[in-house]
């Protein structure tokens, strides 16, 4: 229960991000289509709706497919996150969840797309992903903390990716 309560009070603790244009492409895109105005954490919704697509790519064209497609995304989203923190006028507002899009695909990288162990794999990163997203140890914190504009926005969550990766990795190589 005090984890549910850390979540709650970080978000009441962020300002409520103010965005007049829903449907411009660079707000479609920050907001993943919307995920990003999920209530309570909306960076979970991202995560989990990013999860198919992730898993869509990886198995029709494979990880290097899916190396192209986080650095796409990557630089779209830097330019989208952009925009929003310019109109909003909010650092990394809760509704930019691109960023969390390029980091849970991070760890996808090592998963097999079929078997029997894909789904534990699919979760694995979901789990470690998060996990890394929230709680913010370093270096993460750093860059959340200093690194600005859409970049930094994006950086953060890579970061969360590629060590949500290795401990993935190490999960499915101890367990499985």
């Amino acid at each position: 229960m005090k984890f549910i309560d850390y979540l709650e009070k970080k978000r009441r603790n962020k300002p409520k991000p103010k965005l007049e244009n829903w449907l411009h492409p660079w707000a479609l895109i920050a907001t993943f289509f919307w995920m990003g105005r999920g209530p309570f954490v909306p960076g979970i919704w991202g995560s989990i709706a990013a999860l198919p697509f992730g898993w869509l790519i990886m198995h029709n064209f494979g990880v290097t497919g899916l190396l192209i497609a986080i650095v796409a995304v990557t630089i779209i989203g830097t330019i989208a996150s952009n925009w929003v923190e310019r109109t909003s006028v909010t650092h990394d507002a809760s509704l930019i969840v691109i960023d969390e899009v390029a980091g849970v695909w991070i760890p996808l990288l090592i998963v097999p797309t079929t078997g029997e162990h894909w789904i534990a794999g699919y979760a694995l990163s979901l789990f470690w992903f998060g996990f890394f997203d929230i709680i913010k140890p370093w270096p993460i914190g750093w860059v959340d903390k200093k690194v600005s504009g859409g970049f930094g926005v994006m950086a953060d969550d890579l970061i969360a990716g590629v060590i949500a990766l290795v401990c993935t990795y190490g999960c499915l190589l101890y367990f499985f």
